[in-house]
């Protein structure tokens, strides 16, 4: 339900992605336990990237995507799952370094988001290759090639949800 994705830009700039596509992505990874789940995904610049990498995982500089868990009791009565957040000029740089359309990496870093909200992780080898999996899935039921074909991993070490 793509209602139940509020999405939010903090920066201004050419080149990211619509409302409607970033609905379309992160409803695409919603498992079905969560497809009536609230989420948010927000657009960022560098400077609230750094921050956010800063202040949640103690690391320097902007990073591709973070993910923030709601962690919600199931009891709460919220479906709330968290927020996603995404670094613009890290995606676009990222792209272009990669040779990707702006427009598959974009969904692979919102598929990837909302995958680590939902308890995904690639910590370890097996959670990756599980993760992976759900990724290209999902990539492809979307129209986007595998994005691990050409060894290009989407996780810096930013995309692992802050603890």
């Amino acid at each position: 339900m793509s209602d139940g994705v509020d999405v939010q830009y903090a920066v201004e700039t050419d080149g990211v992605p619509t409302v409607e596509d970033i609905r379309r992505w992160a409803t695409a990874a919603l498992l079905p336990a969560n497809a009536q789940a609230e989420l948010t995904v927000r657009i960022v610049d560098a400077n609230e990237g750094a921050t956010l990498n800063r202040d949640y995982r103690g690391k320097d500089g902007a990073t591709n995507v973070l993910a923030f868990p709601a962690g919600l009791p199931a009891d709460a009565g919220v479906e709330l799952l968290g927020d996603v957040v995404i670094c613009a000029p890290v995606v676009a740089a990222q792209a272009a370094a990669r040779g990707k359309t702006a427009a598959a990496h974009w969904a692979h870093l919102v598929v990837h988001g909302i995958l680590h909200l939902q308890g995904f992780n690639h910590l370890e080898e097996t959670q990756a290759a599980r993760m992976e999996t759900q990724e290209v899935d999902i990539l492809g039921r979307l129209g986007y090639s595998n994005p691990y074909e050409t060894g290009d991993p989407v996780a810096d070490e930013g995309s692992n949800p802050p603890q």
